[in-house]
């Protein structure tokens, strides 16, 4: 199982009062192979559990210029040109966008794409990934790259910071004010997760996502963790 990726973006979107099923059904059906076509990894997406009309994913790379390429290809390509102004068509906002890297050398994803569901496979609980978005104020350092108290119990997917390189895909904004810790996590029900009240050196405000895979996500509960383990 291969270590992605050096580049990740984890995005999310604001869309239109009921139309995310819309947007999930797009997505899974058309817009997975289709990036990974183009040189990209299609990590996870989720519908969010405390906001019914947000969508969040997440795509890794394996460094700025192969971002660059692969973003080209894909937004110039025939599966877009099909299908985007259908998928933007459920959208409010997509700029709520977070450039990041991994922490430390074993801190990325682990991915192996054979283990994604396919389309024709069974709907099987994924369980409910995590992400904790700890907002820093200053540059991330020992104390800020640990396991927060909330993941004790959980595998650790990943741990990821703020990748300070320019975005030169202008068509995709990011948020250029972000300096930021994510960890990933997961837990088998949303009920087994228990936001923590422990607080860190260097964290001036703490966000909790709690994400549900949809049917073709890849990120999911039961994945092999990044190799730490919480606690």
């Amino acid at each position: 199982m291969e270590r992605c990726c050096a580049v990740v973006e984890l995005r999310q979107y604001t869309l239109r009062p009921g139309a995310r099923d819309t947007l999930v059904r797009l997505f899974d059906e058309h817009f997975v192979e289709s990036q990974e076509r183009c040189g990209m990894r299609v990590i996870g997406q989720f519908r969010d559990l405390d906001d019914p009309d947000r969508f969040v994913w997440l795509r890794g790379f394996a460094d700025m210029e192969t971002r660059t390429r692969a973003l080209e290809a894909f937004y110039g390509g025939p599966v877009w040109k099909e299908h985007g102004p259908a998928a933007n068509a459920t959208m409010v906002d997509h700029t709520d966008v977070l450039l990041l890297k991994p922490a430390g050398r074993t801190t990325g994803f682990r991915f192996d794409p054979r283990l994604r569901p396919e389309p024709e496979s069974p709907v099987i609980a994924g369980g409910v990934v995590i992400a904790t978005i700890d907002h820093l104020s200053g540059p991330p350092g020992p104390d800020a790259v640990a396991v927060p108290g909330d993941a004790r119990e959980a595998a650790v997917l990943a741990q990821l910071v703020t990748e300070p390189a320019r975005n030169p895909f202008v068509r995709l904004p990011v948020r250029e004010d972000a300096n930021v810790l994510v960890t990933f996590f997961s837990y088998s029900t949303a009920d087994a997760y228990r936001p923590s009240t422990i607080t860190t050196p260097g964290v001036h405000r703490r966000e909790h996502l709690r994400l549900q895979p949809t049917h073709r996500s890849y990120l999911r509960h039961a994945l092999p963790p990044s190799g730490e383990r919480a606690g």
